[in-house]
């Protein structure tokens, strides 16, 4: 019965009630670490992705000025120059020739460079093939000095016989 009047009393009810107010300061306390971090969290997410989208923008802006070059100079390539002639300063007309006489050696010269370039990945194959071509020939002078002993040998039988 004392339990139940203590229970009932105004003095324990505020009691209770400053307990449930600890309690709930405390989990909000626990709480309010976490949404914090969260929001960090979040707002530094969001800051990074408005900078990835100014450099995609950028990029995009960038690479629609290299496309309408290309689409500009495609029109230039594709109209015809009939007797037309870029405008050259004559102070780069000497460097112009140069440039044309290089360039017409480099092209004499592509075709060998070309055949360098595709001979690589056969290099090896042809490694292989020179080592047994060098067995070979090793075998070949082995038997070429036991022929020669051999007709050596033949040839002092034959001067005995004779003698």
């Amino acid at each position: 019965s004392l339990d139940l009047t203590c229970r009932r009393t105004p003095c324990f009810a505020k009691f209770s009630e400053m307990e449930e107010m600890v309690n709930m300061e405390a989990e909000i306390n626990e709480v309010q670490p976490l949404l914090l971090s969260m929001t960090i969290g979040s707002t530094l997410q969001f800051y990074f992705i408005v900078k990835k989208c100014e450099i995609l923008q950028d990029m995009n802006r960038h690479l629609e000025a290299i496309l309408k070059e290309k689409r500009a100079l495609r029109k230039r390539l594709i109209k015809h120059r009939c007797q037309e002639t870029l405008p050259i300063e004559a102070t780069f007309h000497k460097c112009i020739v140069e440039l044309l006489t290089e360039a017409v050696t480099f092209i004499e010269k592509l075709e060998s460079h070309l055949q360098s370039v595709r001979s690589i990945p056969q290099i090896s194959h042809m490694m292989n093939n020179m080592d047994t071509i060098l067995s070979k020939t090793e075998v070949l002078m082995i038997e070429l000095e036991e022929l020669t002993e051999q007709i050596l040998k033949w040839e002092e039988l034959q001067k005995e016989v004779y003698s």
